[in-house]
Parts: C-alpha cells; structure tokens; sequence
C-alpha cells in the first residue's frame, strides 16, 4: 500500500502546505482521505491523477478539509469519469447535495454514491474501516483503514485533541497519521501540542509503527526541531513530520 500527504497544512494557508488530504492506494483502488484547499493540485500530481480516485472519505465538514470538494468533482465531470463514491460523519450526503446546488450547470451530471457513515465499521473503495469519535469542535472520525484483500493498518486521527483512547484506536497500526497543529506555547483546544500529543502516546497501551505528525499551523514554522524535542520527553517511538509530497511505501507494523 502507498500512502500519499497530499496537504499537511490547516485552515490558515502558508503558501507551502495545501490543506488537509492524504492518498492510499493498493493495486486495485485508490481512496482519498479529506480534499482541502490545494489538493486537487496535489493529486493531478500524482500517478492516479483526479481521475482515478474511487471514493473520497472525509473526516468532517471544517473547510480546510472539503473545500475542494466540488472543484474535485468538477474536474472529473470534465474527464469523463462522474461515477465517485463520497462517505463521512452524518451529514456527508446534506453537504455534497448543497455543494452542488450552487451550481445548476452541474446538475444531473454525475453519478455520486453519498453515504453517512453510521456505524462503526464500514467498507469503502476496497478498505475495511472502522470509525471512532475524535475531541474536535465538530464531530469529527478517526478513521482505521486497512486493504480488504489484507494489507497493513493505517489510522489517521482526523482534527482532534489527544487522548489514550484515539492512541489505543491505531494498536497494530503499520502508520498512525495524527493532528500536531500548535507548539506548545499556543494555547489551543481541539488540538493537541506536541508535549500533550507524546505524553498520551507514552500513557496509551499501544504497539504503534510509525507517527507523522500533520495538520500543521502557521505557527509550527521553523519550529519542528524544538516540537518534536518535547514529543519525544515523553514518547521513545519513531515520529517524523508529514510533508506535503511525501509518498511512502506502508508495510506491516
């Protein structure tokens, strides 16, 4: 499987980070996690181009990471390729329907499979999900992603703070994506900072691959080095910051 940070930015743009969006592709399908500002760039950049996504997931409804949502299905629409399938937390259809009544010449120009995703686990784009409820100022999932045909484990946190149970939610994960939005000395909810974000991943009971910290704020900039020193106070395992651009290679943990 092959993973893709299309965005690692957040609802404030810096010019060098698109919004919020991460790739995974198997051989046989491709699923796009969030579609902020920015990543529709980002993804005619990579081999399945917009054309070949066969769902997108989102992880909820803040701007920074739907925003480019209709534009995504513009672009398809104009490629010959209207059949997407297009799932999230309750509310996911209402919002893609009202994203395009705005726009009447789209109407009747695509066939869209919406889906609210009511329970806990749930299969889409050739992946078995399993979603979990995150501490954001919406509701927001967690999602848990791994290729139906067997494959590792991938969980992205989606915008929350942290807390023990999201970390024991990624156990057994080969790569657990997860919010790092602020340094320290911002005072923030809804987000963690890098020293609560290692203190819970020490506390949790769970065997985790990888972490690459995302979502990353203006206000991270320059800043990484002395971000990840407080992490790893408190938390020995392998963390690195996500890029936008990077692809890696995802193995069993």
């Amino acid at each position: 499987m092959q993973l893709t940070f299309l965005g690692t930015g957040s609802a404030m743009p810096t010019g060098r980070r698109a919004q919020s969006g991460t790739l995974l592709e198997t051989h046989e399908h491709v699923l796009l996690v969030d579609c902020g500002s920015g990543v529709l760039d980002a993804l005619a950049r990579t081999d399945p181009g917009y054309e070949g996504v066969d769902a997108v997931l989102l992880t909820h409804h803040h701007l920074d990471h739907v925003s480019d949502l209709d534009v995504l299905l513009k672009a398809r629409w104009l490629a010959g390729e209207t059949e997407l399938t297009i799932a999230g937390p309750p509310g996911t259809a209402d919002l893609v329907e009202q994203l395009l009544s705005v726009h009447e010449y789209m109407q009747g120009r695509l066939d869209l499979t919406l889906i609210d995703i009511a329970d806990r686990t749930f299969s889409v784009a050739g992946f078995d999900g399993e979603q979990r409820e995150t501490r954001h100022s919406m509701q927001c999932f967690a999602y848990r992603l791994t290729p139906s045909a067997r494959g590792p484990t991938v969980v992205l946190s989606g915008d929350s703070e942290a807390f023990p149970d999201l970390v024991n939610f990624a156990d057994g994960a080969a790569v657990f994506v997860h919010d790092c939005s602020f340094p320290d000395d911002i005072d923030v909810s809804n987000h963690p900072t890098p020293t609560s974000l290692g203190r819970t991943l020490a506390e949790a009971d769970a065997e985790l691959g990888r972490v690459y910290l995302t979502h990353l704020y203006p206000h991270t900039d320059g800043r990484h080095e002395g971000m990840l020193s407080a992490l790893t106070d408190h938390y020995d395992g392998d963390v690195r910051f996500a890029e936008d651009g990077l692809s890696i290679r995802v193995d069993e943990a």
